[in-house]
């Protein structure tokens, strides 16, 4: 029903009738799978945990709680809204009116740019390790739902975030030759499951921070488990003698890339030979050979294991070494390694498709909570994505998520005692929907 004028456009497409479109549909939402994106919130309290740890900086007469701030803005960037200008639209947008707990449409509006601004602004170095903790904490419950694990795999990783202008923090990276930041990433290596994310300077080495995150992660995982035996896996860029030192001081088994030098090389050398006329005496095939040497840099206190890799591929050799404390044979160690590489699928999901990397804010703490407000978004989605796998469905990338399950076009209808949301009726997401509304409360309950 028209509820406001609306400049309109015609379309002639070769023939009668003429269509005429405008944006005059009123409780129309393009959004219809906004509901199984609040109800993930709703198991999993993402929202409502980060929003406890956000200073109040206001006066005592509010609009919006926090945690409807929180859950606006986590809500709006799983569903593509990266920027908070999209809210000065969607805060009349009544389907998310009614997920942050409003009537759609007599409900008061939801909050627009400026309350978002200085919502980010809000927060400064204390407040964000209290976000970045309380997603780790939201890891601990959904891993731990189904009993306590005997052993957790870490995988760190760094990746770039372009410079939005003069933003605090940014510096050149000679690496990626930009100004940016470097976030840093922790994913679960066994399960996918996102454990936290640190926003770091763009200027500074790849381990730099690492062994302090780690070393938070690993003091929460063994209070919540106790006995629990845990591995890091990184690549040569975030791994360092300071990682490998902290992990054999306090037990942690580590599998991480190591630079070659002269020494590797030679150590190698024999290997790659063998792999070279190996491949030769088949044509050209591929050939991966690996071995392992003990190694002792000067800076090292003692010798360790390094494992390395040599390839003859048709573009020419290709050897990496791994450094580990594991004892299994050198091509299930390197295979092992290898695995970490997942994580960059998952890196993807959070920066191309929740747009991760448009920290914007000049302040940096506020640019470190939008990371994180990101990655809350990047739980939400994930956990829908696991509700389908149980039911079959096939694993997807985010963006083909959303595509498929979340922007459906729906009317809503505010009644006196419930509200209707009538989706398009031809869209071939609605298989999804039944796969999600087919799954028993148990297993929704449980996110994991």
């Amino acid at each position: 029903m028209c509820e406001f004028a609306t400049v309109g456009r015609s379309f002639a497409f070769g023939g009668p009738p003429t269509l005429v479109a405008a944006f005059d549909a009123g409780r129309v939402t393009s959004d219809g799978g906004l509901p199984w994106l609040a109800d993930a919130d709703r198991v999993l309290g993402v929202c409502a945990a980060l929003a406890a740890c956000v200073p109040e900086w206001r006066g005592p007469r509010v609009r919006h709680s926090r945690e409807d701030l929180v859950r606006q803005r986590v809500l709006q960037i799983a569903c593509g809204y990266a920027d908070r200008d999209d809210a000065d639209a969607l805060r009349g947008d009544p389907l998310f009116k009614h997920a942050c707990g409003r009537l759609p449409a007599s409900g008061p509006d939801l909050a627009s740019q400026p309350t978002f601004s200085r919502l980010e602004n809000a927060v400064d170095r204390h407040a964000v390790e209290a976000l970045a903790g309380a997603l780790v904490d939201l890891y601990v419950r959904a891993r731990g739902r189904d009993g306590a694990p005997t052993s957790v795999v870490l995988d760190v990783d760094g990746t770039d975030d372009p410079a939005h202008g003069a933003q605090e923090g940014v510096g050149y990276h000679g690496y990626y030759r930009r100004y940016m930041y470097f976030p840093l990433l922790v994913f679960d290596g066994e399960t996918d499951h996102l454990v936290t994310a640190v926003l770091r300077p763009g200027k500074i080495g790849g381990a730099r921070f690492v062994v302090l995150v780690l070393r938070r992660v690993v003091a929460r995982l063994r209070a919540a488990w106790p006995g629990v035996a845990v591995e890091v896996r990184a690549d040569c860029g975030c791994a360092g003698p300071r990682l490998s030192a902290w992990c054999e001081a306090t037990g942690v088994a580590y599998t991480l890339g190591l630079a070659t030098n002269p020494v590797l090389a030679r150590a190698a050398a024999p290997q790659l030979a063998d792999a070279q006329a190996r491949s030769a005496a088949q044509d050209g095939a591929k050939v991966r050979l690996v071995g392992e040497t003990p190694y002792q840099a000067e800076s090292w206190p003692h010798p360790r294991r390094v494992v390395f890799k040599t390839e003859v591929l048709e573009k020419g050799p290709n050897t990496r070494f791994v450094i580990t404390t594991r004892t299994d044979a050198p091509a299930a160690v390197y295979d092992r390694y290898v695995a970490r590489g997942e994580a960059e699928n998952w890196v993807k999901d959070l920066k191309n498709a929740l747009q991760a990397d448009r920290l914007s804010d000049h302040a940096f703490w506020a640019n470190a909570f939008r990371l994180l407000l990101h990655a809350a978004a990047y739980w939400l989605l994930d956990t829908v994505r696991r509700w389908l796998l149980r039911r079959g469905a096939p694993r997807m990338q985010f963006d083909t998520l959303r595509l498929r399950l979340i922007k459906i076009g729906g009317w809503v209808h505010e009644r006196a005692t419930r509200v209707d949301l009538h989706l398009a009726s031809h869209h071939p997401g609605e298989p999804l929907w039944h796969l999600l509304a087919s799954l028993p409360v148990t297993l929704v309950n449980n996110p994991g």
